[in-house]
C-alpha cells in the first residue's frame, strides 16, 4: 500500500500542473461536456502510465529511443498544438449540454490527450528521475511488484485528477454566458498556440 499511495501522489503531481492538456481538458469540459474533457484526461493518464512503466521497469531500449529522438517528438507536438489552438479559436461556442455539434468524439478526445502527452519527452525524464530517487527504476535495479503497484497508483492518481478537473470545469459551464465562452475559446486556443510556438522556438535554439 505504501508504494500504491506513492504512485497516487506521483500521478497527481505529474498531471496537476496546468499545461496544454490541462487547458484542453478544461476547454472541452466547458464547451463539449464533462465526458469529452474526462476522455482527454484519461488519454493523458494512459500516457503517464506508459512512461511510468518504461521508467519503473527500466526498458532501456525504448526509453533510449524516445530520448534520442526527442527533437522529432517535440517538433510534432509543437506543430499539433499550434493547429489545435487555431482550430479552437475558430470554433463556435455552445453550452456544454453534451450535444454540441463541434464536440470531438470521445475516442478523438482520448487519443489527442494520449498523443500530446506522449509528445512531451520531459514526461519520461521526470519519471526516470522520480523512480530512480525511489529506487524503482534504472539499469541497476530489479523491477518487481513494488514497481508495478507504483505504476498502477500513477495511473489512478492521474485519472483522479482529470476526473476532478473535468467535473469542476463542467460545473462552471452552466454558470457562464456566450460571451464568456467565446473568451475561453480565444484564451485556451491562444495559449495552446503560444505553447506550441514556444516548443518550436526551444527546439530551434537547441539545434
Amino acid at each position: 500500500m505504501h508504494h500504491f499511495f506513492q504512485g497516487l501522489l506521483i500521478g497527481i503531481a505529474i498531471a496537476a500542473p496546468v499545461g496544454p492538456i490541462g487547458l484542453l481538458c478544461i476547454r472541452r469540459s466547458i464547451m463539449d461536456g464533462r465526458l469529452a474533457g474526462l476522455s482527454t484526461g484519461l488519454g493523458a493518464a494512459t500516457a503517464d502510465a506508459i512512461y511510468g512503466f518504461l521508467a519503473a521497469f527500466g526498458v532501456a531500449a525504448i526509453t533510449g529511443l524516445l530520448l534520442r529522438h526527442g527533437n522529432v517528438v517535440q517538433l510534432a507536438g509543437g506543430i499539433f498544438l499550434i493547429i489545435l489552438g487555431l482550430r479552437i479559436t475558430r470554433s463556435r461556442t455552445a453550452p456544454a449540454d453534451g450535444k454540441a455539434t463541434h464536440a470531438p468524439s470521445l475516442a478523438a478526445a482520448y487519443f489527442s490527450g494520449l498523443g500530446l502527452t506522449l509528445a512531451n519527452p520531459v514526461t519520461i525524464v521526470a519519471f526516470l528521475g522520480i523512480f530512480s530517487a525511489l529506487g524503482l527504476g534504472g539499469p541497476d535495479t530489479t523491477p518487481g511488484a513494488a514497481a508495478g503497484v507504483t505504476v498502477l497508483g500513477v495511473f489512478l492518481g492521474s485519472c483522479a485528477w482529470w476526473l476532478l478537473l473535468s467535473a469542476a470545469a463542467s460545473w462552471i459551464a452552466g454558470r457562464i454566458n456566450h460571451g464568456t465562452l467565446r473568451i475561453i475559446n480565444w484564451g485556451a486556443g491562444g495559449l495552446l498556440v503560444a505553447i506550441g510556438l514556444y516548443e518550436l522556438a526551444q527546439l530551434a535554439l537547441h539545434l
